[in-house]
């Protein structure tokens, strides 16, 4: 790269780094927007409870981006945590609370509409619209928000995305929104659901997961 006129690679940057005992450069997605007027408590209940004993006791989401076609385009996934399964997903070429209300009715139908379940989230505008909240209270689920500036709160969704972006997503371009939904649904439902093991499922896939505990 080049700064002030300098070429220097980012080996030596962060080799330099390290002999000056300087952080890291941070690689955590900019935080998502807060509305400027609450709606309701934002209160943390899975407390990083990342091992539920059954499915559908608790969903995470969270969004991520990716160009196409030189602009960006969003993706919102909801996640099982008892399996690490990806129960829904879908794309939007903004990034609004209709992105996670679609996705959150597609994983509730595609669950058999489940109740009493934890959804938890970051305190993204998206997610704290009156709208959406509106909608997880008839579904019956309580609500549950990462603290402000903790992305750890939500670190399976994030572990998700990172892998998505390092296997899939950063080794192709993509001209079209349906590509992309494509390139989602040959790793998700191909590859990342039926094969990927998991060291929190004994590794086992997240299919698997589940079918053992459908089996037991």
């Amino acid at each position: 790269m080049v700064e002030y006129g300098k070429l220097i690679s980012v080996g030596r940057v962060y080799r330099l780094m390290k002999s000056m005992s300087l952080p890291k450069m941070s690689t955590v997605k900019p935080m998502s927007t807060y509305p400027k007027s609450e709606h309701g408590e934002y209160t943390n209940h899975l407390e990083q409870r990342f091992n539920p004993t059954a499915p559908n006791l608790v969903w995470v989401s969270d969004i991520t981006y990716v160009k196409v076609a030189g602009r960006f385009c969003y993706i919102c996934v909801i996640i099982d945590l008892f399996s690490r399964k990806v129960i829904a997903y879908k794309t939007s070429v903004k990034i609004d609370t209709r992105l996670v209300l679609d996705t959150f009715r597609m994983a509730y139908s595609k669950r058999g509409c489940p109740k009493g379940g934890m959804f938890h989230s970051d305190r993204g505008s998206q997610y704290t619209a009156k709208e959406f909240r509106r909608e997880i209270d008839i579904a019956e689920f309580v609500q549950s928000f990462s603290a402000k500036g903790h992305p750890y709160d939500n670190a399976v969704v994030e572990s998700f995305f990172k892998y998505l972006k390092k296997e899939e997503l950063n080794r192709r371009s993509y001209n079209t929104l349906n590509e992309l939904n494509l390139s989602l649904f040959e790793y998700i439902e191909g590859f990342y659901n039926p094969r990927r093991p998991h060291y929190s499922n004994d590794l086992m896939s997240p299919d698997e997961k589940e079918a053992a505990f459908l089996y037991i």
